[in-house]
C-alpha cells in the first residue's frame, strides 16, 4: 500500500539552532517574523531517513567509517534514473557542501588576478565566494523576456578575456527557477570550451523540476560540456537534509578530475561524515514516492500563492518556477524603492524573505519567497502581506 506523507504538519523549529529561525534577530532585527527566506524546507525530513539515522545512532561507537559499497552505485543509479545522465563511479567524489566546493575549485583553478563570471541575478555566494577569495567577479546578466530569464550570449562573448578562467552556472537557476534548455546549455558549453573558461555547475535543485519539466545536467549536453566542467550536486535540498552535508562532485574529464580529487584527498577533504552517508543511502534507496508527493505539494503551494496574489495583490507577480521551492516575486508595480520594499515585507507584513538586490544586477524590485512550507503558513503569510499592502495604499492616498 502506498504511503501518504503529511506536508501540512507544522513543526516548531525553535530551539534546534535552525538558521532560518535563530538568525532572524541578527538578519532582520526582529524575531516575530514568518521565516520564508533560507532555502531549506519546513517539511520534516522523510521518516526513512530519520529511521536510518536512528538505527545508526543506536550503535554507540562513532569512529572512523568508510563508505558502504553500495553508496556510489546508488548515486550513479539516481542520476541515470532522474536525469538520464550516465556517469562512472570514478567521476564522483564527496564534497563538504556546494558553496565549499565552489571555493575549493576556485582556489585550485584560478589565481588572485583571475576573473570569475557569474550570471545575475543569481545565488549570492556565486559573487561573495570569489570576492572573499580576492578574485575579480565579472557579470553576464540574464535577460528577462516574457517573464522568463534567458542568457545573453552576445554580451558573454564580449566579456570574456584571457583573465576569465571560471563561469559559475546555476542549473536550475536560483532564484528564477529556470530549467535551462539543452540548446542553451550546449551554446554556453561551446563558448566556454572555445574560450577556455571552466564551468562550475551548481545543480543542487536538479531533483526538484516541476510541472513536467526535466532537469538537464550541464555535463550531459555535449562532449565539450563534459570535458570542461565540474558539477556539484546533493540530496540536501531534495530531502531537506542540508545540515548533514551530503554533497558530491562529478568530473568526467580525466585531467581536471585528477587535479581536483588528488588535492581533495591530500587534504582529507573527500571523506563524508557517518550521518551524511547514512542519509544519502536512505534517500536514494527509498525516496522516490516521498519526492513525488513533496513536489506535488509544492506545486499546490505555488498555485495558492499565484491565485492569492492575482486576486488580492495584483501588483506583485510571481514568476512560475520550473524547478525548486523558491519563487521570485516581481514587485516593481508596487512602485517602491529598495528600502521601502524591504520594509513592506519585513517591517509591515512581518515576513522574512530574501530581497532581490542581494542576488545582484537585475534583482532590484524582486523578493525571493520560500514556499517549501505547510500551506497554512503560506496562507497566514499572504494575509499579512495583503493587509500590509492595503495599509500602505491607504497611507499613500
Amino acid at each position: 500500500m502506498q504511503k501518504s506523507y503529511n506536508f501540512d504538519k507544522v513543526t516548531d523549529r525553535r530551539g534546534t539552532n535552525a538558521l532560518k529561525v535563530e538568525a532572524l534577530q541578527a538578519r532582520y532585527g526582529s524575531t516575530d517574523l514568518i521565516p520564508l527566506w533560507v532555502a531549506d524546507m519546513d517539511f520534516e525530513t522523510p521518516p526513512f531517513i530519520v529511521n536510518a539515522l536512528r538505527t545508526r545512532v543506536e550503535h554507540p561507537i562513532f569512529g572512523y567509517t568508510q563508505l558502504p559499497p553500495q553508496y556510489w552505485p546508488l548515486v550513479v543509479g539516481w542520476l541515470k534514473e532522474r536525469h538520464g545522465w550516465t556517469v562512472k563511479e570514478e567521476w564522483l567524489c564527496y564534497i563538504s557542501g556546494i558553496v565549499t566546493g565552489i571555493g575549493l575549485a576556485l582556489n585550485l583553478f584560478t589565481d588572485r588576478d583571475d576573473k570569475v563570471i557569474i550570471q545575475p541575478p543569481v545565488y549570492h555566494p556565486f559573487r561573495l565566494v570569489p570576492q572573499a577569495n580576492r578574485r575579480t567577479v565579472v557579470y553576464n546578466p540574464l535577460r528577462l523576456s516574457d517573464g522568463r530569464y534567458e542568457m545573453d550570449f552576445e554580451q558573454l562573448e564580449q566579456l570574456i578575456d584571457d583573465k576569465c578562467k571560471l563561469l559559475i552556472l546555476a542549473n536550475p537557476h536560483n532564484p528564477g527557477g529556470v530549467v535551462w534548455s539543452r540548446e542553451t546549455l550546449q551554446r554556453l558549453a561551446a563558448i566556454c570550451a572555445r574560450r577556455r573558461v571552466l564551468v562550475i555547475a551548481d545543480e543542487i535543485h536538479a531533483d526538484m523540476a516541476l510541472y513536467g519539466n526535466r532537469h538537464i545536467p550541464f555535463a550531459s549536453v555535449s562532449e565539450e560540456a563534459a570535458q570542461n566542467s565540474i558539477t556539484f550536486n546533493a540530496p540536501s535540498k531534495t530531502f531537506n537534509i542540508a545540515g548533514l552535508i551530503s554533497s558530491f562532485a562529478v568530473i568526467p574529464n580525466d585531467a581536471i578530475r585528477a587535479r581536483f580529487y588528488s588535492w581533495l584527498q591530500a587534504n582529507e577533504l573527500n571523506v563524508p561524515t557517518i550521518f551524511s552517508a547514512v542519509a544519502t543511502e536512505a534517500a536514494y534507496t527509498h525516496g522516490r514516492e516521498w519526492l513525488r508527493q513533496m513536489l506535488a505539494y509544492v506545486e499546490g503551494n505555488f498555485a495558492f500563492v499565484e491565485s492569492f496574489l492575482a486576486e488580492h495583490i495584483p501588483a506583485i507577480r510571481p514568476m512560475k518556477p520550473e524547478a525548486s521551492f523558491l519563487v521570485w516575486l516581481d514587485c516593481h508595480r508596487l512602485g517602491l524603492g529598495h528600502a521601502a520594499l524591504v520594509n513592506l515585507f519585513v517591517g509591515r507584513a512581518k515576513l522574512a524573505l530574501n530581497d532581490g538586490e542581494m542576488f545582484g544586477v537585475g534583482g532590484e524590485g524582486f523578493m525571493r519567497l520560500n514556499i517549501g512550507t505547510p500551506r497554512s503558513v503560506l496562507e497566514t503569510a499572504m494575509k499579512r502581506l495583503k493587509a500590509a499592502v492595503e495599509e500602505l495604499g491607504q497611507q499613500r492616498s
